[in-house]
């Protein structure tokens, strides 16, 4: 039986050429200062993952099915609707977090935010330190 593999994967794009591309100027200010700031806070290099999301690090998983991959720790991607920040693997236990944030909406495990602006970032890094503490502690990992 053929699996389907990840339809997401690293790509040899540059971020800094992705964000340069990003349209409205606004969200290309937006991603810019994303992208300076993941590296600050994650300690690990961006790379590309399909065509607009920016990840750092990497993380192995395994279905029961028997499926398996790679993906990303966490990351971003400057989209048009919204600012949208992965924090894998979800928001197990912070509701407190997420209140202090500001102005959000979210997913599975994704934050969406229409400004940058509206978010404050101290309380963004918490989060995304407890997400990136939780993979490193439950699944292979490595950074790259």
């Amino acid at each position: 039986m053929v699996r389907a593999g990840n339809k997401t994967t690293a790509t040899g794009v540059a971020p800094a050429d992705f964000i340069a591309t990003v349209e409205p100027p606004r969200r290309r200010d937006e991603g810019a200062a994303l992208l300076d700031w993941f590296g600050q806070v994650t300690g690990l290099p961006a790379r590309m993952w399909g065509p607009s999301i920016i990840g750092y690090g990497r993380y192995r998983y395994r279905y029961e099915s028997g499926r398996e991959g790679e993906f990303f720790l966490t990351g971003f991607s400057p989209r048009k609707a919204a600012l949208t920040v992965y924090v894998l693997p979800g928001y197990r236990d912070l509701g407190q977090h997420l209140a202090r944030l500001g102005k959000h909406k979210t997913g599975k495990s994704c934050l969406y935010f229409a400004k940058l602006a509206d978010v404050d970032l101290d309380v963004l890094r918490e989060i995304v330190d407890s997400g990136l503490a939780y993979m490193r502690a439950n699944y292979e990992t490595w950074d790259e």
